[in-house]
């Protein structure tokens, strides 16, 4: 009689002759999956109860024609369900120590600056406030824990940022949270990149034992998955300013937790690869403004997947090509701790997206072209 175990052993065994630097992983992501999915629960049903209470509080998007893709008021209180979703799990599930208790904690305090700017609309001055002294209270409050203390540079070698650890630090921590918000311009956008690359930090964690780091990553990912259900095109709910950057402050927190401790060749190329399609859209953002003689803070309808609708595709289609990037570059910075095969898989996954994407567009020209067609041939016969 076979073992019930058999399949499971079966398959372990066929990933370890695949990538051999795996097992150790595997055996480090084990504890992940209560807190993924406790939160993904969590971020689902939430997000549900967020909808009327959405419009109970008067929390609605008002699209703006200048640069809202949306037609109607939508719910946005998707910044209090990515952050119950996430800090419930880790609460439940993760060891009460610092870095957990820190990132719950800031992580409330920006969700809620940032609700009252989803409320009120507040100028840029006062959400550069918002950002800078959650960014600041980690930083120097509990001084190396949430510092980039050092790099560890191709040919350089091992650099100590010395009194630039502070500064640098938070320069991080308020990039990340602007690289999410300027992301966050599709339905499902910014929530299933921050999915992605918080599942690529949870790997890179479990490769050098950082366990903390390994469930609360978990947990980011998971409440983010959940709140994807209801923020996938057509999004029934959106996260906002505060989901935004309550998701970009956890990144930029957890990937200076994990990574940036361990003295790696690249120590943030895992977050900066994985979010390296919108790092570079926020840079050229930043570029093109200043040529233009406007705040960076000036919104407008000009980043990548803006561009991409343009060019034809649908709000689906642009997702689906950032999640493919995510991952690819994400796999690409995974390949610094000995997971060179994961890029192969991560390739063949985006083939097989792109590829769907492109069965869908050939549908839609399909049945938009059928009924031309038809009319085109009848129009024939009838002239004869």
């Amino acid at each position: 009689m076979l073992s019930s175990d058999l399949p499971s052993t079966l398959f372990l065994s066929a990933l370890q002759s695949f990538d051999p630097a795996i097992g150790p992983v595997l055996d480090n992501l084990g504890p992940a999956v209560p807190p993924f999915l406790v939160a993904l629960a969590l971020g689902g049903v939430l997000s549900v109860a967020a909808i009327p209470a959405s419009h109970l509080t008067g929390m609605l998007k008002v699209p703006r024609a200048e640069r809202d893709i949306h037609r109607r008021p939508v719910p946005l209180l998707g910044g209090a369900v990515l952050y119950c979703a996430f800090a419930i799990s880790a609460l439940a599930l993760a060891p009460a120590t610092l870095e957990r208790n820190v990132l719950i904690g800031l992580g409330a305090i920006v969700t809620a600056l940032f609700l009252v700017d989803d409320r009120f609309q507040l100028p840029a001055s006062v959400k550069l406030v918002f950002q800078t002294l959650p960014a600041l209270a980690a930083v120097i409050a509990f001084g190396w824990t949430f510092q980039i203390t050092y790099l560890t540079l191709p040919v350089v070698g091992l650099v100590h940022t010395g009194w630039l650890a502070a500064p640098l630090s938070v320069l991080w921590l308020l990039g990340m949270e602007n690289t999410v918000n300027l992301l966050d311009g599709l339905d499902g956008l910014a929530a299933g990149v921050v999915a992605i690359v918080a599942l690529t930090l949870m790997i890179a964690a479990a490769s050098i034992g950082q366990h903390q780091v390994v469930l609360l990553a978990a947990a980011l990912a998971g409440a983010c998955g959940g709140f994807l259900l209801l923020n996938f095109h057509p999004a029934r709910i959106f996260m906002g300013d505060s989901g935004a950057h309550f998701l970009g402050f956890s990144l930029g927190l957890l990937s200076i937790m994990g990574v940036a401790k361990v003295a790696v060749v690249f120590a943030l190329a895992v977050p900066m690869l994985a979010l390296g399609v919108p790092i570079a859209d926020t840079a050229w953002s930043i570029v093109r403004r200043q040529r233009q003689g406007v705040s960076f803070a000036h919104a407008d309808a000009r980043h990548l997947h803006h561009r991409l609708l343009e060019s034809g595709l649908t709000q689906r289609e642009t997702c689906l090509v950032f999640y493919g990037a995510a991952g690819i570059l994400g796999a690409v910075g995974l390949t610094v701790f000995g997971h060179r095969k994961i890029l192969l898989v991560a390739i063949v996954l985006m083939v097989v997206v792109l590829s769907t994407a492109l069965a869908e567009r050939l549908q839609q020209v399909r049945r938009s072209l059928g009924p031309a067609l038809l009319r085109a041939v009848l129009r024939s016969r009838a002239a004869r």
